[in-house]
């Protein structure tokens, strides 16, 4: 009888054991083929936004996202389809025991459009934070009430909690400029009369303008050193030979909303060296750049150590709220790239006042400034309702 115990203690061990490892070995994405040959395999994680779009791998349809595939090592060819959306696909890399995911955002192929103004707009200007967008109203022959700087928040717009766009200054400011403070809090105004630095949160009537014309200079200086100081803090998490790079070799450095990557310009050439950043495993298998180039725009993901061209020379380019794709203004028409550069769409095609095309916090809208295509027409804001 001890024995008979002691055989079926050593057998259930055993049985344990095997378990256990071909547990382990299920984890890390072995499995077993027709011949019952385990065999290692990846893992491809397929999100989207909207979720439930078809995931196609080399052309064969697999399921709907967002669903884990069990995948043998090797580069494939994803397509995610959704009707009533712009396709999405990308060239992936699948490595043995490795998770590889993707996050994609999908755009409707017939965006709405919703009107955000209606007395007009001309110049508008995005704040940093992409919260409010300052724009002129023209003033009108038969109608002067409403002439004057209005800004506008893009949070919740059109739908939900709406906040109404409220004038900040009145006046005919056709042939006026101005520009945002680092905080997004002020304006700085510029006419034929004056310099004027206005609150965002209240009206200034004309008449009630403070001219800061002798100081101006003072104010701008401040206002860059706030942005440089906001720079040098945020690249200080990169080592010191990476930061160093960025501080001499990049212009125009714009992080992401999530500020785990930044867009650059780069100012001179140089080489980015690897290895300075704990790699991570699954990270993106897109060509990259290490070599930079004078005025190509790239994008440096911190969290990955990878660096992405975007494009080869200088343009407008905006982050999108996502923090995984670009906003890219052309003429005629409006992209939005993935970070990586890689899956260009044109979200819309038709006529609008370029580059004037701004994204916002929101990742289902951006704003445009169009007439429609009424050449007679005033221009005015509008949503563009991506999702």
């Amino acid at each position: 009888m001890t024995k008979i115990r002691i055989l079926v203690f050593l057998s259930t061990i055993l049985v344990v054991g095997i378990i256990g490892v071909l547990a382990s070995y299920y984890a890390r994405g072995y499995r077993f083929d027709q011949t019952l040959k385990l065999n290692p395999s990846g893992l491809f994680v397929a999100n989207s936004d909207p979720t439930g779009a078809q995931v196609f791998i080399d052309g064969e349809l697999k399921t709907a996202t967002n669903a884990t595939i069990n995948l043998a090592p090797g580069t494939y060819d994803v397509v995610l389809r959704k009707e009533g959306f712009l396709p999405w696909s990308k060239r992936l890399t699948i490595n043995k025991e490795i998770v590889t995911q993707i996050d994609a955002n999908l755009f409707r192929s017939a965006p709405s459009l919703s009107a955000i103004t209606f007395s007009g707009a001309f110049n508008p200007s995005v704040s940093p934070d992409l919260g409010k967008i300052a724009y002129g109203v023209p003033l009108q022959p038969d109608d002067g009430e409403k002439a004057g700087l209005w800004v506008i928040e893009t949070i919740n717009l059109p739908l939900g909690f709406n906040r109404d766009p409220r004038r900040i200054t009145d006046g005919d400011l056709k042939s006026a400029t101005w520009v945002w403070s680092p905080d997004s809090r002020q304006i700085l105004l510029t006419t034929k009369t004056g310099v004027f630095l206005l609150d965002t949160s209240t009206f200034t009537p004309q008449s009630q303008r403070i001219n800061i014309a002798t100081n101006v200079s003072k104010t701008l200086a401040d206002w860059d050193q706030k942005e440089q100081n906001k720079l040098t803090s945020l690249l200080s998490r990169l080592p010191n030979d990476l930061n160093s790079i960025f501080l001499r070799k990049a212009n125009d450095i714009v992080f992401s909303p999530d500020e785990n990557k930044f867009l650059y310009t780069a100012s001179d050439s140089a080489n980015i060296p690897e290895g300075l950043i704990k790699s991570l495993p699954g990270s993106s298998t897109q060509k990259e750049v290490r070599n930079i180039i004078k005025d190509h725009m790239y994008i440096f993901d911190i969290k990955e150590d990878k660096n992405f061209e975007v494009s080869d020379s200088p343009k407008t380019i905006y982050w999108f709220a996502s923090s995984s794709n670009l906003v890219i203004p052309e003429k005629d028409s409006v992209a939005i790239i993935d970070y990586d550069g890689t899956n260009k769409e044109t979200i819309y095609a038709g006529s609008y006042t370029s580059p004037d095309a701004f994204p916002t916090p929101a990742s289902n809208r951006i704003f445009i400034l169009t007439n429609l295509g009424a050449q007679n027409s005033t221009s005015n804001l509008y949503s563009l309702n991506l999702k």
